[in-house]
């Protein structure tokens, strides 16, 4: 587990639950917490937050596969707390239990916690802690990203990773929407520093992704010459 940022009593810390395998993050204001991709077993999140005596506002995911919400029913049941994701990715929650599977993880049941509606825009999502929900379709068709422009760090979920994107070849997979969504990102012009957090492996800066990823350009790679996007 690492802290991304520290400040004015708000912190960012990307929590790795066994198996390690995803970038979850927790957000804290004082008592109160928020989870982002809460991956891992329910109970393992119960005893870290009762462990630091948190209180769970709210869960968000940046998309519907099972490696980014396989707590969230139960830790959503347990608190009595709202989560959230985009419902084009509900057919995508027991599809994913073939990877709990593999995992050896709890399976989420047929009548699990379903989660409320997480459409684009701003949210406050702690007492004066905002972010912007960008609409990323593409890894899946409900993906989004979770921007928080005092605190300069962007959630990417799995659409973009340092060097690379998200695969789309499982269900509501849409390369050309990938496309569309990573060059969408590019010409919202975040500033350089903006420190990334990437649903899986290192985390990197919008000026490292310019530099070293492929993907990320203006570019929609879609070979129309009248798409409108900054080809060269």
């Amino acid at each position: 587990n690492s802290s991304v940022a520290d400040n004015n009593d708000v912190q960012f810390e990307i929590i790795h639950m066994p198996p390690e395998n995803t970038n979850s993050v927790l957000v804290t204001r004082g008592t109160d917490a928020v989870i982002f991709d809460p991956w891992g077993r329910a109970d393992d999140w119960i005893k870290l937050l009762d462990g630091r005596r948190l209180h769970l506002q709210a869960i968000y995911a940046t998309h519907g596969h099972s490696d980014h919400i396989s707590a969230a029913p139960g830790l959503a049941a347990h608190y009595d707390t709202p989560w959230y994701m985009n419902h084009h990715d509900l057919e995508l929650i027991t599809w994913g239990n073939m990877l709990l599977e593999y995992f050896n993880m709890p399976k989420i049941p047929t009548d699990f916690r379903r989660p409320e509606n997480l459409t684009a825009g701003p949210r406050e999502i702690l007492p004066g802690v905002h972010m912007d929900v960008i609409a990323t379709p593409g890894h899946s068709a409900g993906g989004m990203m979770f921007y928080f422009p005092e605190y300069g760090i962007l959630l990417s979920g799995d659409t973009l990773f340092r060097d690379g994107v998200g695969r789309t070849d499982l269900p509501t997979g849409d390369i050309d929407n990938l496309r569309l969504s990573v060059a969408a990102l590019y010409n919202m012009n975040l500033p350089d520093e903006t420190y990334v957090v990437h649903g899986h492996g290192v985390d990197s800066t919008i000026k490292m992704l310019k530099q070293h990823n492929p993907f990320f350009g203006g570019c929609h790679h879609c070979h129309h010459c009248d798409c409108g996007c900054n080809c060269k």
